[in-house]
């Protein structure tokens, strides 16, 4: 299941390089993924609306206990006071405790186009194989 790409309030004056950030999350059983999928849903919300997002992905492999996500940003320093704003920083904390597995890619876009799902994947089996 994907949500399709939704635009944030920086999607209308984009800088030429976008920061992209790829993560692939995966919970410990099947018992934690509507909890995780709802902290999700309201992360995204929230993403959708904070300062320097341009946009934001989510994808969900519930069965296989697996998310994905993928957003856009202005810069290195929105997307870090993001991820330390709340609802996203009591997300971390408070799922930390139910997670398998998590993997995270930051590149700089060549264009401010929306990032694509074919390339997260690619920056993330990259930093795997690292």
């Amino acid at each position: 299941m994907t949500i399709p790409w939704s635009t944030g309030p920086a999607a209308r004056q984009p800088p030429a390089r976008p920061v992209v950030m790829a993560a692939e999350l995966q919970v410990r059983g099947l018992r934690h993924v509507p909890g995780f999928l709802l902290r999700s849903l309201a992360v995204r919300r929230h993403a959708q609306q904070a300062p320097g997002a341009l946009g934001v992905s989510l994808r969900a492999a519930p069965l296989r206990r697996t998310f994905w996500v993928l957003s856009s940003w202005t810069d290195r320093e929105a997307l870090t006071a993001f991820v330390r704003s709340d609802p996203h920083r009591r997300a971390m904390t408070s799922l930390r405790p139910v997670m398998a597995h998590s993997a995270f890619a930051t590149w700089d876009a060549p264009d401010p186009a929306a990032p694509q799902w074919p390339e997260a994947d690619r920056q993330l089996e990259a930093g795997r194989a690292a």
